[in-house]
């Protein structure tokens, strides 16, 4: 039987060598080039089971190929790999049929791993991209950020329900926006809705819309959200904030597909794409009976998580360049930060994920005189924003306490938190007070509760209803 043949494009004779290399152990048979032209050759002639393409190259671009590829062997899988690792090149990497795409530096094993699964699977996803347009929603390099663009690459063009989960602030309602600007839904609305901010008895109204009379002051007649955007997106953000008897109607018209405006007995169908977002672990929200668990299967068919900013702090130069350019449209003179500047952001904590990086940087580019923003300017404001105590006591875990909350209001900008603040704070300081005495006691519940001063049932309770239990292994049992 003879092994499939891998055909290589890249200008990069290192990185073709170590492919090469990397498949050939793998028991597969290669052939390499630095040429677009030279590689859809050997496409027309009937060569190769499998292509991994460079997108940019001396004489063309790997994305451009993938259409013709196409038309003329549409079962022939396609690897896209790339250093320019934007939204736009895996969105357009996808939608024009390729089987996947890998952002460079990538695990070689990743690659082997990718190729095989290409080669046992028959399945394409044809497509095309109409915007070639440089995508300004989504800044990142970072391996969970390409994660993220893979993921809206090929969910764009569905109507499957996603769950964004992530902290507030890292940017949960521009995955959203990504997936409708990217989808077949674009040229319809994308409405958004926060959850949180809507008064208990005005969700249904502000949902799905009243008639006149409905209730006191219903005076005319008025279109909810639901009807506001037929044939396109809504983005319920902070769902895990809505109650339960909202939930109820809600989970009826997922079910059904049809809803009716309050005081009406005429249903609705409705064409529209549900996208959800919390800040919240929707989890333990349902133990504590806060939350539906229908509801949220719901709703949870594809999770997409967004990592807070501390968790990939690779894209914090980046995105501080992106939000320096976006201050020249707002009026402010061009400015760049040194490399003392761009060190110090990077080892900010940032409490106030992207949102509080874009608000620092539009602060630093209005107030700094000098073109270029150094490194004693960043740490003046981010000491002005979130003042750092370290705690050599017992004494003083109040006062930093008190900091990090006065920070959390700040990076608010004016805008009071969402309801249920006094819960989630403790339930903020309470998972890592659990995890860190379960790390000091070797996983040993009995003695954790001993020094936390609580029975070990009720530790037990609070392990599970914060999902740490299944991660202290067999030590937690203790």
């Amino acid at each position: 039987m003879t092994e499939p043949v891998v055909l290589i494009a890249d200008d990069d004779r290192s990185m073709r060598t170590v492919m090469e290399r990397a498949l050939q152990r793998e028991g597969l048979e290669t052939r390499a080039t630095g040429k677009v032209e030279t590689l859809w050759q050997w496409v027309q002639q009937g060569e190769g089971d499998l292509v991994i393409t460079d997108v940019v190259m001396p004489d063309g671009n790997g994305l451009d190929l993938l259409p013709r590829i196409n038309g003329h062997r549409a079962d022939l899988p396609v690897i896209v790999v790339s250093a320019h690792s934007t939204l736009m090149t895996a969105v357009r990497a996808t939608q024009s049929g390729a089987y996947d795409y890998l952002a460079k530096p990538f695990d070689i094993e990743t690659l082997c791993s990718t190729v095989a699964r290409a080669l046992d699977d028959s399945e394409r996803r044809p497509g095309d991209m109409e915007n070639d347009e440089e995508s300004p929603l989504i800044v990142g390099r970072s391996p969970a950020m390409q994660t993220i663009f893979r993921a809206i690459g090929r969910l764009a063009s569905t109507d499957l329900t996603v769950l964004i989960e992530g902290e507030s602030g890292s940017g949960k309602e521009l995955v959203a926006r990504a997936l409708h600007e990217y989808g077949a839904r674009r040229t319809g609305p994308f409405v958004a809705v926060n959850m949180a901010a809507i008064p208990r008895e005005l969700i249904e109204s502000e949902l799905f819309g009243h008639e006149r009379g409905a209730f006191t002051g219903a005076n005319q007649r008025r279109d909810g959200r639901f009807a506001q955007a037929q044939g396109g997106t809504l983005f319920l953000d902070e769902i895990g904030d809505m109650p339960l008897e909202a939930q109820t109607r809600l989970l009826r018209v997922l079910q059904e597909g049809v809803f009716a405006p309050v005081g009406s007995r005429h249903a609705i169908r409705t064409d529209t794409r549900i996208v959800a977002a919390t800040h919240h672990n929707l989890q333990v929200a349902i133990r504590q009976g806060r939350f539906r668990e229908d509801l949220f299967y719901r709703l949870n068919v594809v999770p997409i998580r967004v990592p807070p900013l501390r968790e990939r702090r690779e894209d914090i130069a980046t995105l501080a360049r992106h939000f320096l350019k976006d201050t020249i449209g707002l009026g402010l003179p061009q400015k760049a930060l040194s490399r003392e500047a761009m060190a110090v952001l990077g080892g900010h904590h940032w409490p106030g994920n992207v949102r509080e990086l874009e608000n620092l940087v539009r602060r630093l580019a209005a107030l700094c005189a000098d073109d270029v923003i150094e490194a004693g300017e960043v740490e003046a404001e981010l000491s002005k924003a979130a003042p750092r105590t370290v705690i050599t006591e017992a004494g003083n875990l109040g006062q930093s306490i008190e900091h990090h909350l006065k920070s959390y209001f700040d990076n608010h900008a004016g805008v009071l938190p969402a309801p249920g603040l006094y819960d989630r704070m403790l339930r903020e300081l309470e998972r890592p007070l659990l995890a860190l005495t379960l790390d000091a006691t070797g996983g040993n519940q009995l003695r954790a509760a001993e020094i936390l001063g609580i029975n070990r049932n009720t530790l037990r309770k609070k392990l599970r209803d914060l999902d740490l239990a299944s991660v202290r292994g067999q030590g937690a049992e203790r």
